[in-house]
């Protein structure tokens, strides 16, 4: 049996092997993946920032848009109240929450949120929010009714401050019943706002068993619990959660296009970067987010003449791409984290027809969908040291798709491993014929994708 096919078949069982030899587990992920998860892309929803007035009536405006360009994910940062004490900047940080089961007034209320979540739900729009279990404010309402649910410093007899964030307190999670609190915070979003998951927020901070057990007693109640961990950690992954972050591809691209790593790096990457992982596990593939865009750069700063090459790469990589609001208006500024500072709209428009047509080909080729079982097989050519020419396939779904990462235009020829056939050209309306031999040019910082 071929090892595939076998991979093929654990996946559907779930099973565990372990060989007593050499300790060599496979491990299969137990999360269920909602069907509708299989060709998504996620959107990050920054709602301060998102329009001039930074409440839910107005984001409400934009939903329609949203759903043109083909998302199928919101990903809203908190919406609760923000604590003021020790608060950062005139606003405060959204993860600095005060009430778990409140909404941030300004933002609006909390049925203004269920409106934003009733209205994408008709569009065919999921909604997950963002959660901070780890900690709350320093004056949340827990620090008042309950005290003892904290991690407290011996010197100061006060909260402890998780890493620098001075604005937040620790929570405790040896409190049996501070982790039935956050269980019930977190079902009172989805019995009465009708979310459809979360996103963690450092969820390897907190206790694996608590994710899996909350998670479960979720899922009793919303079937199709989408969990995605703000994480890089494979335990989280075996059972709670769907999606984790991928830091590791983000830095490797970072790299490569600011001269401190060259495409070796990315190959190192696709031959051995997600085996720590399950299968059947998710990475959340991105060229930005609030924490990137805020405190290390625009993509347009981290990436410069890479930026849409490498937005194009995070779609045809396995796992689910995301797109931060603003990305598809080309908008190129830090966002200010703790002040109002609103998007601007007006920006470079081939970014929006840009991701409008990625998202479009994620949803036509079934060999983009996630999870997946295996990487990309890549096609060699003579200049290894420019071009990487990656291969995906599903059954008679094959996606090509070639990057040409020098700033010199490249000519190469696909030595071995295509299958003959007609191809749509992205962002093309012709087709092409494509066999071992064919010849293809790539522009500077460039790419062409293929797919039938």
């Amino acid at each position: 049996m071929k090892f595939n096919r076998l991979l093929s078949l654990l996946f559907a069982a779930g099973l565990v092997i372990s060989c007593s030899g050499n300790k060599t587990q496979i491990i299969v992920s137990e999360a269920i993946h909602p069907e509708w998860s299989k060709d998504a892309v996620i959107y990050e929803v920054n709602t301060r920032q998102f329009t001039p007035e930074g409440t839910f009536s107005a984001f409400a405006k934009h939903l329609p848009r949203l759903h043109e360009l083909g998302v199928e994910i919101l990903w809203f940062m908190p919406v609760h109240p923000i604590g003021e004490v020790d608060r950062k900047g005139t606003l405060g940080s959204y993860y600095s929450i005060k009430d778990y089961k409140a909404v941030n007034p300004e933002f609006g209320t909390f049925e203004d949120f269920k409106m934003v979540v009733d209205e994408a739900h008709k569009l065919g729009i999921k909604v997950i929010i963002d959660w901070v279990a780890n900690h709350t404010s320093r004056d949340a309402v827990w620090t008042v009714d309950h005290p003892e649910w904290y991690v407290i410093d011996t010197v100061t007899n006060k909260p402890i401050a998780p890493f620098d964030w001075t604005d937040v307190a620790k929570l405790d999670y040896s409190k049996t019943d501070m982790r039935e609190a956050m269980a019930e915070a977190m079902l009172f979003w989805v019995k009465e706002a009708g979310i459809d998951g979360f996103r963690c927020d450092v969820a390897a901070e907190v206790p694996v068993d608590f994710w899996e057990s909350t998670v479960t007693r979720l899922r009793e109640v919303q079937p199709e619990l989408f969990m995605l961990a703000e994480g890089e950690t494979p335990e989280l992954q075996h059972k709670a959660f769907n999606m984790y972050y991928s830091w590791t591809f983000h830095h490797i691209m970072n790299n490569m296009a600011q001269g401190k790593s060259n495409i070796d790096s990315l190959r190192s990457y696709l031959s051995k970067g997600m085996s720590r992982f399950p299968l059947n596990t998710v990475s959340m593939n991105f060229t930005s987010n609030h924490d990137e865009n805020s405190w290390n750069g625009t993509e347009f700063e981290r990436l410069g003449n890479h930026a849409k090459q490498m937005a194009a790469l995070t779609f045809v990589m396995p796992g689910m791409p995301l797109i931060y609001n603003g990305q598809e208006a080309g908008f190129n500024r830090r966002l200010q984290f703790f002040e109002k500072d609103s998007i601007s709209w007006s920006g470079d428009k081939s970014f929006e027809e840009l991701y409008k047509k990625l998202i479009l080909m994620k949803k036509e080729n079934r060999a983009l969908d996630v999870p997946f079982t295996q990487m990309p097989e890549e096609i060699k050519t003579e200049r290894p040291d420019a071009v990487l020419v990656l291969k995906r396939v599903l059954n008679d779904n094959i996606v090509l798709s070639a990057f040409n990462f020098s700033a010199e235009s490249v000519k190469v020829s696909l030595n071995e491993g295509v299958e003959n056939g007609n191809y749509k050209v992205f962002n093309e309306t012709v087709t092409t014929t494509l066999q071992n031999g064919s010849e293809i040019e790539i522009e500077p910082f460039g790419f062409k994708i293929f797919y039938k």
